[in-house]
């Protein structure tokens, strides 16, 4: 199907054009990612798949990365939404579980890799800064809520203590290739409780 064709389908529903023309671009772009690897993702490949204009894509995001930011963020806020579970430990437990299971996909092994690449480009590490800064404000309401709680002291970094979660599951998937148990997310976080609750943390 055409681009121009995929556009007026889609134009015939009123209000749903540009949620539909956004989620069948971003969900493009997450495949392109994917099967390709960001350096290798350009916007005439996404708007192909997608069945739009480039041109659309163009105005709408400005370039490549801002499209794969986008699809990146909405996709980990589906795939990795936040716990609620009363508990800093249960959150953290929860948290690490989802994040494990994304890692398992081809695209969480996509993202890990993309994130991950030394050969940086400006713009790659931009949207790497971006990207993880975006997950952090998401993700610190675990943290924040734990302090409400009186679980943590007030002064503790919301991002410090999610890159220590965080850390040794990227580890696992990136270099020593070992698995990830739910033994392995507990200790971890019984750990990082351990040092958080440590001297110095005043609680």
């Amino acid at each position: 199907m055409d681009p121009d064709t995929v556009e007026q389908q889609v134009r015939r529903r009123t209000g749903g054009r540009s949620a539909r023309v956004r989620g069948a671009v971003l969900e493009a772009a997450l495949q392109a990612m994917a099967e390709d690897g960001f350096g290798d993702v350009t916007i005439s490949e996404i708007a192909r798949r997608a069945g739009v204009h480039a041109s659309s894509i163009q105005r709408r995001w400005g370039s490549r990365e801002n499209v794969v930011l986008d699809a990146l963020l909405t996709n980990s806020q589906e795939k990795l939404p936040i716990p609620d579970s009363g508990s800093l430990r249960g959150d953290l437990i929860a948290f690490a579980r989802s994040i494990t299971a994304y890692l398992a996909t081809t695209l969480g092994e996509a993202l890990v890799r993309t994130m991950a690449a030394t050969d940086d480009d400006p713009t790659l590490a931009a949207g790497r800064t971006r990207f993880w800064q975006a997950r952090y404000e998401t993700a610190r309401v675990i943290v924040d809520r734990a302090i409400e709680r009186r679980e943590l002291a007030a002064g503790t970094d919301p991002q410090l203590a999610l890159e220590l979660l965080v850390a040794p599951l990227h580890f696992r998937k990136l270099l020593t290739r070992q698995p990830v148990d739910d033994i392995f997310i507990e200790l971890t976080v019984d750990t990082l409780l351990h040092g958080l609750h440590g001297p110095g943390s005043g609680s």
